[in-house]
């Protein structure tokens, strides 16, 4: 199935990379595919880097072939515009996506000032506090769109370890708002078919890889994309057309070995 692939799209955290490592045999097999001349790009949910910066950690990974890389700081901008309009928007996260929004031509709104926001977005915020918090969740109560990169709960990390992710923040600000969030990156549709235009791929050509069925295999399937589910620890799902276990897996589903 994977042979005649022309393109394949790598998700990052949990598939390509765990924390600051890559997974075992990943550097090997991308370089493969690149030789081989399949098409490769990477997305990932991350709310606190751009394309540029994921590109040049997987160079200093080892991934010289990682050229096309997108996030939904990429977007997230252009989507609040085109919902909402030009906003006054209260930001919960990093400083990256608060300049993605604020290069988008909207309005930063500070917490003191919540009740000011037409639109709330929340991402992966490390320094989080309570203040913050209560902001967005007054903010949206009383009205402003939730908008956020992800709802992914965790972030993994090197040995098994991982960290609350955008979709832990995001649930708690929804909850207590009785809201429903809208959502930028994967599973969603935009990050996916930014990808396979870099490429210059039709979707049927193309395969997702990740380690996500909610948001590697349904968004792929979603848009008519082959689906691999990266599982190294023995995991299955009847969603997605191919399972794997290792990078040396996937490549000799993929001919390169």
């Amino acid at each position: 199935m994977l042979r005649g692939v022309r393109g394949f799209v790598f998700d990052l955290d949990g598939c390509v990379w765990n924390g600051r490592v890559l997974s075992p045999g990943a550097g090997e097999t991308l370089a493969a595919l690149d030789r081989a001349g399949r098409a490769l790009a990477f997305l990932t949910n991350n709310s606190r880097a751009t394309g540029e910066e994921i590109r040049r950690r997987l160079h200093a990974l080892g991934v010289p072939a990682a050229r096309h890389c997108l996030t939904p700081l990429e977007i997230i901008g252009e989507v609040i515009a085109r919902r909402f309009g030009p906003s006054r928007v209260l930001v919960v996260g990093a400083a990256e996506l608060a300049g993605a929004v604020a290069r988008a031509g909207h309005e930063l709104v500070d917490v003191k000032d919540y009740r000011r926001a037409t639109v709330v977005a929340v991402g992966n915020d490390f320094e989080l506090t309570y203040e913050r918090l209560t902001a967005a969740s007054r903010a949206a109560a009383a009205g402003a769109p939730l908008v956020t990169p992800n709802v992914d709960p965790r972030l993994p990390q090197e040995d098994g370890e991982f960290l609350p992710g955008c979709g832990a923040l995001v649930a708690a600000v929804a909850v207590a708002a009785g809201v429903r969030p809208l959502v930028v990156g994967k599973p969603e549709a935009p990050l996916f078919r930014m990808a396979l235009e870099r490429m210059g791929l039709e979707p049927a050509t193309a395969a997702m890889v990740g380690d996500s069925v909610a948001a590697d295999v349904r968004g792929a399937r979603g848009v008519g994309m082959r689906a691999v589910l990266y599982a190294p620890d023995g995991g299955t799902s009847g969603e997605a057309d191919v399972v794997v276990r290792s990078f040396g897996e996937l490549a000799a589903l993929a001919g390169l070995a």
